[in-house]
């Protein structure tokens, strides 16, 4: 079947492949293109250009309860990525340097919180936060986000651990340093590519993340996703494509500059 398949493709023109590629990009983001260029509108149409303007991000910077998501959001994906990345790097370490048992089913739980889907993440974390009476709020929207960011961390720093020459670190050791002096002076500035990789992308799905802090959230700790959803709720406004299109600049720099550190790393 998986010859048949590719060798279909194979008879495919490279231009035609091109162009197919080109128009399922086009319709994936060309309504992200009509929402960041209506942000700019002079008019409150969403549908209608009326002029060139920055009304919109001046209103959203005098709106004090998205400012005080945005703080929220910061305070969350701080804090969990600090979290995460910590607990991340530690357990790659682990997985990627000792045999332990039970490491195969660590390996497995590992991969599989990254398949899993968030509104499953999102509804035990609830039934868990509820069945041991903790109060729902920022404190608990960040452990829901340390719990789903850890694997990310894990997998990316322990990719990092595969291409690494340990006779470095044999050589350190060789040369009187201690396990943490090696790993302090010697691994960790290694793999710090790919840890602070890991870390923007923990980062960026915490800051972006939804689905969980739906229902994981109490009352007044409005995340800034949640802010956008509850603002659409009564209707679209040229705020809402102002604020959205300023956290898919952020979110667009925090990726690139992940992979562009990530890339690095590897080279």
């Amino acid at each position: 079947m998986g010859g048949f398949v590719h060798k279909g493709l194979s008879r495919i023109p490279d231009r035609a492949l091109l162009l197919f590629c080109a128009l399922v990009y086009l319709f994936l983001y060309a309504p992200i293109a009509v929402l960041v260029f209506f942000s700019f509108n002079e008019g409150r149409s969403t549908q209608v250009w009326s002029g060139f303007s920055l009304r919109w991000y001046g209103e959203l910077l005098r709106d004090r309860s998205v400012l005080d998501a945005f703080y929220n959001s910061l305070i969350v994906g701080v804090t969990a990525t600090a979290i995460s990345t910590v607990i991340g790097t530690l357990a790659a370490l682990a997985l990627a340097r000792h045999t332990f048992r039970g490491k195969s089913l660590a390996d497995s739980v590992v991969y599989a919180a990254t398949v899993m889907p968030e509104i499953v993440v999102g509804v035990s974390l609830l039934a868990f936060f509820v069945a041991v009476q903790f109060a729902l709020g920022l404190t608990t929207i960040i452990i829901a986000h340390v719990a789903f960011t850890i694997s990310f961390v894990t997998i990316v720093v322990r990719a990092r651990l595969s291409g690494m020459d340990r006779s470095v670190e044999e050589a350190a050791m060789d040369l009187g340093a201690n396990p943490l002096q090696t790993f302090l002076r010697v691994t960790l500035p290694m793999i710090l590519p790919g840890v602070m990789a890991g870390a923007l992308l923990a980062f960026t799905l915490s800051f972006d993340d939804f689905v969980i802090t739906f229902f994981v959230s109490g009352v007044g700790s409005s995340t800034l996703p949640l802010k956008i959803y509850s603002m659409i709720k009564f209707g679209v406004s040229p705020v809402i494509n102002a604020l959205s299109t300023v956290v898919l600049a952020a979110t667009l720099i925090f990726i690139l500059a992940g992979g562009r550190i990530f890339s690095r790393g590897e080279e």
